[in-house]
C-alpha cells in the first residue's frame, strides 16, 4: 500500500512448536556441565596423546599425506594459521581440522566405542586441537592467555560423551547409513562452545549437524572399500568446525530438525522412530573409551588377533598341516568383518577379520604395513582365509550388548590334517578395555614413543615424550606449545614457554610471575636442556617439587576459564585438579 493507506496492522503471530529436546540437552551439558572424574581426565590426556601418535603415524604413508595441506596449493591459513600435527602445514581451522582428523584416522589405529553404532571418539580431537590453537593465537594477539591443554581436554571429554551417548542405542547401520554423523554433531557443538557460544547457539549447531543428514557407509564394506573410511572422519570433522564459526556469525538454526514430520531427521532417515538417549550426559564415554594399543585393526577383531598371536608358535611351522581356522565371535563382528573374495587395497585388508588372524598366525605380529601389497603377496594368507569358518556366539553377542560388560569376546582354535588340535584360545576384553587399563597405560605409552621415533630423532622424541606425559605439565601447556612439540622442523632458538611470560600493553614480553616464579623459570631455561622455542628440558620444574601455579607455567589465573564451570578436584594428587585459566563467557 502507499503511505497515504499505511496504518496500523495486526500482526500475525507464529506459533512457537519449541526446540527437539535433544538439541536442548547436548546445549546444557556443553555449557553446564562440571567434569570432576579424575579418570576421565585421565584416559582423555592418554586419548589425545594416543590421537597425536597415530597421526604421526599416518604421516609415512603417501596415500594419506597426498590429501594434506590446503586444497588450492599455495592456499594457506593467515597469521592466525592452525598447524597440523607432524606436518609444515598452515591452514584456516576448517581445513586444518580435516587434515588432522583424517590423518589421525588412516590406519585404523585410534581409539573406538562399541555400540548399537560403531563410531571412532578421537575423531573429534582432529577438530578441538586445531580450533584451539586458532583461538590461542588470536587471544596472545589481543594480549589475551592462550588455551590451556587443560581446556581441550574438557572439550574432548564433552565431544566424547555426545558421540557415545548418541551411539549407545541408535544403530544407523542398521539402516544402511553412516555413524560418522554423530562425530559431526559432536564437533559443531562443542566448537562453538569453544567460539563463545551459549545454549542457543550450540543447539543451532548441532541442528545444522543433524540438518546435514547421514551418508551411505557404503565405502566401509564389500565391495567398495576404499581409502574414504580413513578421510570421512575429517570430512565430518571439518565440517563440524565450519558450522561453528557460521553458527557464530549468526546462522540460525531448525529447532525442530529432529521431529518435524516428513521432513526431519527421524522421519526420513531413522525410519520415524525417535533417537534414544537413556542415559544422562556426563563422563561415561571417556572412562570407558576403547583403545587400539597393540596393532591397528577394526576394533571387533582385536582379541582374535590377541589369540592368534598366542597360537602363533604352535602354528608358524605347521602352516601346510593346517585343516580349519575356527572363529567365534559377536554378530557385530560377522556383519562388519567376515570378508571373503579378493581384498582390493590396505584400507580393504584392515577391515577383515579374516587376513587379520592370518597375518597373526604367520607372522606373530600385526602392523600397517602388513596390510600392504607387499605382504598381501603371501599366498599363505589367502589360502588360510579359505580355511577359516566364522561363527557367531550368541553368548559373545549378548555381552557385547551387555551395558556393565561390554567385552569384545573372540574364541579361536586351529585344526590340524592329522586330527589335532591347538587349545580354543578364548578372550573376552581386549588390552585397551577399561577392564585391562594398568596394561593399557603403559603400552599407550610404548606406542606414542614409537611414533615420535618414526619422525624425530630418539633424543628430541624422549624429551618430547617426556614433556607430555607429565599430568601437571602436560595440564598447563599452552595449546601452541603443544603443537610445536611434534614441529619437524623446530625453531632454532629459545623462547619460554608462552605461559611463563605475557604480552605487555606495547607487544612486548613483560614477566608476569611472581619472584618464586621468575626463580623457577630462570632455573628452568638454565639447567634444562632445550628444543626449539619450548624451552623443553628433563626432570622437574626448575629443580623443585612442585608443579607450576597458575601464575608459572600457566601464565594466568584460576579464574579464567574456557570451561566455565572447571574447577579443581578436591584430593587429585596426581595433578588431574590442578587450576585452569578461566575465560567468561555471558550466558545466552
Amino acid at each position: 500500500r502507499g503511505e497515504e493507506d499505511a496504518g496500523p496492522r495486526e500482526c500475525v503471530a507464529m506459533v512457537d512448536y519449541g526446540t527437539d529436546q535433544l538439541l536442548l540437552d547436548i546445549a546444557d551439558y556443553v555449557v553446564g556441565y562440571e567434569v570432576k572424574s579424575k579418570d576421565a581426565v585421565k584416559t582423555a590426556r592418554y586419548a589425545v596423546l594416543d590421537a597425536v601418535g597415530c597421526a604421526l603415524l599416518s604421516l609415512n604413508f603417501p596415500e594419506c599425506t597426498k590429501l594434506l595441506g590446503p586444497v588450492v596449493p599455495g592456499a594457506f591459513g593467515g597469521p592466525h594459521a592452525a598447524s597440523v600435527v607432524g606436518t609444515s602445514h598452515e591452514l584456516d581451522p576448517v581445513t586444518a581440522a580435516h587434515n588432522m582428523s583424517t590423518a589421525v584416522r588412516w590406519l585404523d589405529y585410534n581409539d573406538a566405542w562399541c555400540a548399537s553404532e560403531w563410531v571412532h571418539p578421537s575423531d573429534v580431537i582432529g577438530a578441538i586441537l586445531p580450533l584451539s590453537e586458532y583461538l590461542s593465537k588470536i587471544r596472545m594477539a589481543r594480549h589475551l592467555p592462550p588455551l590451556t591443554m587443560r581446556d581441550v581436554l574438557t572439550a574432548t571429554i564433552k565431544a566424547y560423551e555426545i558421540m557415545g551417548i548418541l551411539a549407545l542405542e541408535n544403530s544407523l547401520n542398521q539402516i544402511g547409513v553412516d555413524g560418522i554423523l554423530f562425530t559431526r554433531v559432536a564437533a559443531a557443538a562443542v566448537c562453538t562452545r569453544m567460539l563463545g557460544g551459549g545454549r542457543r547457539e550450540i543447539a543451532d549447531a548441532a541442528s545444522q549437524a543433524f540438518a546435514d543428514g547421514a551418508g551411505l557407509r557404503c565405502f566401509r564394506h564389500y565391495p567398495n572399500v576404499g581409502t574414504r573410511k580413513g578421510w570421512a572422519a575429517g570430512d565430518a570433522a571439518s565440517r563440524g568446525v565450519w558450522i561453528a564459526l557460521v553458527t557464530m556469525r549468526g546462522e540460525q538454526g531448525h529447532n525442530l530438525v529432529l521431529t518435524a514430520p516428513v521432513w526431519g531427521f527421524n522421519d526420513v532417515f531413522f525410519r520415524k522412530n525417535d533417537l534414544r538417549v537413556q542415559r544422562q550426559f556426563k563422563e561415561h564415554v571417556a572412562e570407558n573409551v576403547l583403545f587400539k594399543v597393540s596393532f591397528p585393526a577394526e576394533f571387533h577383531a582385536q582379541t582374535a588377533i590377541e589369540a592368534s598371536f598366542i597360537l602363533h608358535p604352535q602354528v608358524v611351522h605347521r602352516v601346510d598341516e593346517i585343516h580349519s581356522i575356527v572363529i567365534h565371535t559377536t554378530r557385530a563382528a560377522v556383519r562388519t568383518i567376515d570378508k571373503t573374495g579378493p581384498l582390493r587395497n590396505p584400507a580393504d585388508r584392515d577391515h577383515c577379520l579374516r587376513y587379520a588372524v592370518a597375518v597373526g598366525l604367520l607372522y606373530g605380529t600385526l602392523t600397517a604395513e602388513h596390510y600392504e601389497d607387499a605382504v598381501a603377496r603371501d599366498p599363505r594368507i589367502d589360502e588360510l582365509r579359505k580355511r577359516t569358518t566364522i561363527t557367531e556366539n550368541p553368548q559373545y553377542s549378548a555381552d557385547y550388548a551387555d551395558p556393565d560388560r561390554r567385552s569384545v569376546a573372540n574364541a579361536l582354535q586351529i585344526h590340524f590334517k592329522d586330527r589335532t588340535s591347538t587349545n580354543r584360545v578364548e578372550l573376552e576384553y581386549p588390552l585397551g578395555h577399561r577392564r585391562r587399563r594398568a596394561e593399557c597405560f603403559p603400552a599407550l605409552e610404548k606406542k606414542l614413543l614409537n611414533a615420535l621415533a618414526t619422525r624425530m630423532p630418539p633424543t628430541r622424541a624422549g624429551r618430547v615424550f617426556e614433556m607430555v606425559s607429565n599430568p601437571q605439565r602436560f595440564d598447563s601447556m599452552a595449546v601452541p606449545d603443544f603443537v610445536e612439540l611434534f614441529n619437524p622442523n623446530p625453531n632454532p632458538f629459545l623462547l619460554p614457554p608462552i605461559g611463563t611470560l605475557r604480552y605487555g600493553a606495547a607487544g612486548v614480553f613483560l614477566s608476569n610471575a611472581r619472584r618464586d616464579d621468575e626463580r623457577e623459570t630462570s632455573a628452568l631455561l638454565r639447567d634444562g636442556e632445550t628444543d626449539g622455542r619450548l624451552g623443553t628440558r628433563r626432570g622437574d620444574y626448575g629443580g623443585t617439587d612442585r608443579a607450576p601455579t597458575s601464575q608459572g607455567l600457566g601464565g594466568y589465573g584460576a579464574d579464567e576459564s574456557l570451561w566455565e564451570t572447571d574447577t579443581a578436584i578436591p584430593g587429585d594428587d596426581e595433578g588431574y585438579g590442578a587450576e585452569v585459566p578461566r575465560i567468561e563467557y555471558p550466558e545466552r
